[in-house]
């Protein structure tokens, strides 16, 4: 395999991409969000589904503190920094039957959501640590959908701006190697 990523490496878009906690307290324009919203939206799903929706709050509207409010305490101590909240909600049937593969669709809205972002100059960092229950109480989530996750979008910041244990931590991610996550024949 090394052979093919030294012919095409990934795309340094792809390299870019990584998830800060440290965001600067700027706004994003409208526009901004609506453009990342909507390369969200052309993310591929199942039967062209698209079972994706997007509740969001911008820091600057009557939202955002109710939003802000629904992540855990943890999350909420560096999100309030970033331009806008994102709930990712997924819809879990297909008419009246099971839609099998609508956590994976808005895993692949969420890719294109990051992806935009940061092709803008953005840094969205996605995270589980939501008071589910709450959110979706709160969110009027109704039944046959499910919250997937939140996203914090914003300008990155200086890693000084954050609490002590979290600054060492304000850099990419190691990834696996291609070796530990791709089999051939079969899972190993």
């Amino acid at each position: 395999m090394t052979d093919v990523l030294d012919r095409a490496p990934v795309h340094q878009l792809l390299l870019d991409r990584w998830s800060p906690r440290s965001f600067d307290e700027s706004a994003m324009p409208q526009h901004d969000l609506d453009v990342i919203l909507e390369a969200a939206g052309k993310a591929p799903s199942a039967f062209n589904h698209q079972p994706w929706r997007f509740l969001y709050a911008r820091r600057d509207d009557a939202n955002w503190e109710r939003f802000l409010s629904l992540l855990v305490p943890f999350n909420a101590s560096w999100a309030k920094d970033s331009s806008v909240l994102i709930f990712i909600v997924s819809e879990t049937t297909m008419g009246d039957k099971p839609f099998y593969s609508h956590s994976f669709d808005a895993g692949a809205a969420w890719a294109q959501m990051a992806l935009q972002a940061t092709h803008m100059g953005y840094h969205a960092h996605g995270m589980t640590g939501i008071e589910f229950d709450k959110a979706t109480a709160e969110l009027g989530v109704p039944e046959g959908f499910r919250l997937e996750a939140a996203v914090a979008i914003g300008r990155r910041d200086v890693p000084e701006r954050l609490p002590e244990g979290l600054r060492e931590r304000e850099a990419p991610s190691d990834r696996k190697p291609l070796s530990e996550i791709a089999f051939s024949g079969g899972f190993r």
